[in-house]
């Protein structure tokens, strides 16, 4: 049996039934955000700031009832804001952007206020140990790095030849954690050292980034098949986030026979077949 045609046959089959909803495997985690809205600062500011949790302005702290306990510093965030201008010599109008910045504190620096966007985690993905085997073997034999880390973000990054992911306990199932581990893993097989397939010119949306999603997403199908971790909704997730990306290629499912054949390579790497 051609494991890879059965993956990639059983992808299509699941989105000739309709549109698919993707559903995000994890809950975000490790994040500043606004407590005001709920809403995430930039990677910037999640810089800036350097600590996980909500954060309000002296005045709305005020406006919530609350306090800045006394002695507490501020820290800055930036946000650019988009100012009319008139040139002067032609009178034509333009919008010239601005670097503003303002100050917060964190809601433990301040009396009266509790958390009102703290999402308890999951904590309800298990290790399973011939998945774990597969991962730490390929790692050992690549070279390449694993961290964890609770936030938002699942990415393979070349240049340091490291994959990061969001904490187990942030997943509610087992099969979804591994499949986000195994999607990175294949991600980083095409790394110059090894399989040599990631394209330097690729940038989110672009054709070059849409093809390596359909091979990094097959091939967590598949891993997490051999694995023996598969579920019914963790197939239905891997054809939604395939059928996603073959709508920024046109819909078209020839690009998947093609990313078939380069995450069946992927694949073997990983296994060390």
């Amino acid at each position: 049996m051609d494991i890879y045609k059965e993956i990639s046959d059983r992808i299509i089959s699941q989105m000739e039934n309709g549109i698919i909803p993707w559903q995000k495997p994890w809950v975000a985690s490790g994040n500043a955000i606004s407590h005001t809205t709920g809403k995430p600062y930039s990677l910037l500011n999640q810089m800036l700031l350097g600590k996980a949790g909500e954060y309000v302005t002296f005045k709305q702290c005020q406006q919530e009832g609350g306090k800045v306990k006394k002695g507490e510093k501020a820290s800055m965030v930036v946000f650019w804001k988009f100012i009319e201008q008139e040139d002067e010599e032609t009178g034509e109008k333009k919008e010239v952007p601005f670097l503003r910045y303002y100050n917060v504190f964190h809601i433990d620096q301040c009396e009266g206020l509790t958390s009102k966007h703290t999402q308890s985690l999951p904590d309800t993905a298990a290790p399973d140990a011939s998945a774990d085997a597969i991962i730490s073997d390929y790692l050992q034999r690549s070279g390449v790095k694993l961290t964890h880390k609770e936030g938002d973000r699942a990415f393979y990054q070349p240049v340091s030849d490291c994959i990061t992911l969001p904490s187990r306990r942030q997943f509610s199932q087992t099969a979804e954690y591994y499949s986000t581990a195994f999607h990175e893993l294949t991600h980083s097989t095409g790394h110059a050292s090894r399989l040599n397939r990631l394209e330097k010119v690729a940038f989110f949306g672009s054709e070059a980034y849409s093809k390596e999603e359909l091979v990094a997403e097959i091939g967590a199908a598949t891993l997490v098949h051999h694995a023996g971790l598969e579920t019914p909704d963790s197939f239905r997730n891997n054809a939604a986030y395939v059928q996603n990306w073959l709508n920024v290629l046109r819909n078209d499912k020839r690009f998947i026979v093609s990313a078939s054949g380069k995450a069946e390579k992927a694949v073997k790497l990983i296994l060390n077949q």
